[in-house]
């Protein structure tokens, strides 16, 4: 059995964080990554981040991704990068099960961390799998990594930052949106990015849903339904809409698969995304050297993620007695940072969450 000092599945924002710090420490680092390319959903980001110097503000999320991978080209004898490689088992023995190239083959490890993110819930409704209905971060993946647009007379359906922000690209790229749906009594994400949408006449129209997709080989229109305060229709209140794309973004759920595998212990938290690994202030999961960051631990900003990652592969080398030299500087700085991110009403929602998780702010 090939056996790695720190394996970490996922090359996303965290991903890519964690192993950074790890190999200042001096760590052997192997980055499992299902995606021929690195940088998760960064790479599909076209919008310029909020938050401080530390989190990259004003950078776009593509430019992002691109800093976090050459920061790993200093230490190419160190890392090894296995792209296309899908981790299909993780064992409480530390095996992971790594499938690649129509091959299966299996990598020990004395720590691991799990970076996986999240995938995108769907909306149930009648013919939701019309040709023509994406989520969001589809609709993301076709414009902006192959220039593809997604149709030519868009509905979008949640207002939270990726239903705003992506609704705002599709219109730069020539799209007409022509309504955004959220279920809630108000919306979801940065007042910012909806005054935007207002400010073009997109209407945002809340308590309101996709009851049924109407079309013959793809989608041709949509029937929408007002929501009363129980999240139930409200008889009489149907309307349609024609359209040839409709887009989903009503959030996401943690990637908690391979964690559960291990039988490593798990909480429901709503506010946090869904089924989440309960972990220590070090990200260290109930299963020792295992430790998960980013949006495995919950739903938050790419942001967030990136200095999660910070965290986990700072305590994973020190979990490993190869501790950073700025091991304590850094371990302040990183959670303080995170606390700033947490902070404000945005913050509310994680907050709560992570009350509910047990863990300190």
């Amino acid at each position: 059995m090939v056996k790695r000092d720190l394996i970490i599945v996922g090359a996303g924002p965290a991903g890519l964080s964690a192993a950074k710090i790890a190999l200042e420490a001096g760590l052997s680092v192997t980055i499992i990554e299902r995606s021929p390319m690195l940088g998760g959903q960064l790479t599909k980001q076209t919008h310029k981040f909020f938050g401080s110097k530390e989190e990259y503000a004003k950078t776009r999320g593509i430019d992002i991704a691109k800093i976090l991978i050459s920061e790993l080209d200093n230490y190419k004898d160190k890392i090894e990068i296995l792209q296309e490689a899908t981790v299909v088992g993780m064992y409480k023995d530390y095996v992971l099960t790594i499938y690649q190239g129509n091959k299966y083959f299996k990598l020990e490890a004395k720590a691991i961390i799990i970076a996986t993110g999240a995938s995108e819930k769907v909306l149930a409704f009648e013919n939701n799998d019309l040709p023509g209905i994406y989520g969001a971060g589809a609709v993301q993946t076709l414009m902006n990594l192959y220039g593809v647009l997604p149709g030519q007379e868009v509905v979008m359906v949640g207002s939270g930052n990726i239903g705003l922000i992506v609704s705002y690209q599709m219109i730069q790229a020539g799209v007409k949106v022509k309504a955004l749906l959220e279920a809630a009594p108000t919306i979801g994400g940065y007042l910012v990015h909806a005054a935007k949408l207002v400010r073009l006449g997109v209407p945002i129209i809340t308590k309101t849903t996709v009851k049924k997709a109407f079309g013959k080989e793809k989608l041709e229109k949509i029937q929408t339904v007002k929501l009363d305060d129980h999240w139930e229709y409200i008889d009489g209140t149907e309307a349609e809409i024609t359209c040839d794309a409709l887009c989903i973004s009503v959030g996401l759920s943690p990637l908690h698969q391979l964690l559960s595998m291990a039988e490593i212990e798990m909480i429901y938290v709503n506010e946090l995304g869904g089924l989440i690994p309960k972990k220590n202030s070090n990200y260290e999961t109930s299963m020792p050297h295992v430790y998960a960051c980013g949006d495995v631990t919950g739903i938050e900003e790419a942001s967030s993620a990136m200095v999660e990652g910070k965290i986990a592969g700072l305590m994973a080398a020190a979990g490993l007695g190869n501790p950073h030299p700025n091991h304590k500087q850094l371990e302040k700085q990183f959670k303080d940072q995170l606390m700033n991110l947490r902070q404000g009403p945005c913050g509310v929602k994680i907050r709560q969450g992570l009350e509910k998780a047990g863990e300190a702010i």
